[in-house]
């Protein structure tokens, strides 16, 4: 019988497999290897074949494929102040009711514009190896009220250390709810749909903890077919499904497409969360960063043709500080808002800057930088 894992045997996993569509010449290839050494490839063979070749700009391609743009170093590779929020390896703790737990560093696709790209794939300094331990230090601090666990990919576990994680946090009487972060029903439902094994396990502890899945669904070519079958798959045992895009340059950026892909969400019971500003992180913020006043009006457009549901995301950037909603822009000014923060001073904080059409973040003292 088919297995999901069977669906993982043709990744496309070196700079020679994609040589065989791309046919690229000696110099290609050896940018596109100094990449992949830097931050390795790895794309399933269901997403790569989502993949229009004779697109030169696929968005799809874009979201798995190296390329020479990621040679370029500006930008930083801890974009948010992951660091400063460590309390041990593998767990965070930056906003008092959330604990946030890195389950491993690997992930079914590398995509290009990952925001960890510090660790994933090849770094496991930051991983959590001791659920006992973080499992102590949550019990002990009675504000965390969920668990968010994420990585890397927290569905590239087996299903046994996923069932620990719940088994351990469910016994936490203080928690809510419990989050995974994952991609894996945008780069490999079948991992979901196909596997009744997992969905016992989140059936059977969703009945002691709501279980939310965070998922990353950016363009709309990727909710398939088996995308949706992957989803439809969560619902039915319980499990509520929800969605944080980034805003991507070449890819999202355009009222039309942002707003289809939030439709299409919204169509089949994933609501939109968040639609974040993307992070200036190293060998990214070239290639994909847009402007946050471009990214204002592109919102703006968008949410014309969305509903209700749809239209209840926040624009945000999760910055060293907090989670800052961009609100909009009014009389030459950019309205922005803590909607989370690390530090008290600017609980509900709302401030004002001057339009930079070229400003894509804000630094420590929240001004614009480009």
């Amino acid at each position: 019988m088919l297995s999901w894992k069977d669906f993982l045997k043709d990744n496309i996993v070196s700079i020679e497999d994609l040589d065989k569509v791309l046919h690229m010449s000696p110099d290609e290839k050896e940018h596109l290897m100094k990449v992949a050494e830097r931050h390795p490839m790895r794309i399933p063979k269901y997403y790569f074949d989502l993949i229009d070749w004779s697109d030169e700009n696929d968005p799809i391609k874009k979201l798995a494929v190296p390329n020479e743009m990621e040679l370029n170093a500006a930008g930083d590779y801890d974009t948010s102040g992951e660091s400063t929020n460590t309390k041990m390896p593998g767990l965070q703790h930056k906003y008092g009711t959330t604990a946030l737990v890195l389950s491993t560093n690997v992930c079914f696709m590398y995509c290009r514009h990952c925001f960890r790209k510090r660790m994933v794939g090849y770094s496991s300094e930051e991983i959590n190896n001791r659920l006992e331990e973080a499992t102590e230090y949550i019990s002990s601090h009675k504000q965390v009220n969920n668990v968010l666990v994420t990585g890397g990919d927290a569905f590239a576990l087996s299903n046994d250390h996923i069932e620990d994680y719940l088994k351990n946090l469910c016994a936490i009487d203080h928690l809510d709810f419990i989050r995974f972060g994952t991609r894996v029903p945008v780069v490999l439902p079948q991992r979901i749909y196909m596997d009744e094994e997992l969905l016992d396990i989140l059936k059977r502890y969703g009945k002691k903890k709501e279980i939310i899945i965070i998922s990353q669904f950016n363009h709309p070519r990727e909710l398939t077919e088996e995308a949706r079958k992957g989803v439809k798959a969560l619902k039915d045992i319980g499990v509520t499904v929800r969605n944080q895009a980034v805003l991507l340059k070449g890819i999202n950026d355009n009222a039309d497409t942002l707003s289809t892909l939030l439709n299409d969400l919204t169509a089949i019971g994933v609501h939109p969360y968040y639609v974040f500003q993307c992070r200036p992180v190293k060998f990214v913020k070239e290639h994909f960063q847009v402007p946050i006043s471009e990214g204002i009006e592109i919102i703006s457009e968008a949410k014309k043709k969305l509903n209700g549901l749809g239209k209840a995301f926040r624009y945000a950037m999760s910055h060293p500080r907090g989670k800052i909603e961009i609100f909009g822009k009014t009389e030459g000014k950019i309205i922005f808002k803590f909607h989370q923060n690390k530090l008290e001073e600017d609980s509900d904080r709302i401030f004002m800057r001057d339009i930079d059409e070229k400003g894509t973040w804000l630094n420590e003292d929240l001004n614009f930088i480009e």
